[in-house]
């Protein structure tokens, strides 16, 4: 059998998954990161986005979607402290279009006082985030 590490995904609602696997690829603040057993520790924020983990053995790959949080890495231990986690099936695609529109609209015609930028520019990257795991799952 191949090397594997064991992965912990938790949210703030409970624990996602748990397991062992062969490989975990997540969006990491300064761009994608491909994680397999004896990595190198480090611990970094993560983006809105697709975390996708190939399980070891015979099990189906994980494929879900977190809105932000934590990623530890150590050399056969992988954790994410996400705030918030959903598999595909539990994404609204038609109330993330209606997040990403709403967002738009209120940073184009918004005046400096009146909106909280950066709450406004989350939504949005939660929103189109959402959005691409949607459309990329049904490739």
């Amino acid at each position: 059998m191949a090397a594997s590490l064991k992965v912990e995904i938790v949210s703030a609602e409970n624990n996602i998954y748990s397991g062992e696997a062969t490989l975990v690829i997540a969006s990491a603040q300064m761009g994608e990161v491909g994680i397999a057993p004896g990595h190198t520790p480090f611990i970094t924020r993560i983006k809105p986005g697709e975390v996708h983990v190939r399980p070891a053995g015979e099990g189906e790959p994980l494929d879900i979607y977190v809105s932000g949080g934590l990623l530890e890495v150590q050399p056969d231990v992988v954790t994410i402290l996400a705030d918030t986690v959903l598999r595909a099936d539990d994404i609204d695609e038609a109330a993330a279009v209606k997040a990403k529109e709403e967002a738009e609209a209120a940073l184009a015609g918004g005046k400096v006082g009146d909106i909280d930028f950066a709450a406004v520019q989350m939504q949005l990257a939660e929103a189109a985030a959402q959005i691409e795991f949607i459309k990329k799952l049904r490739k």
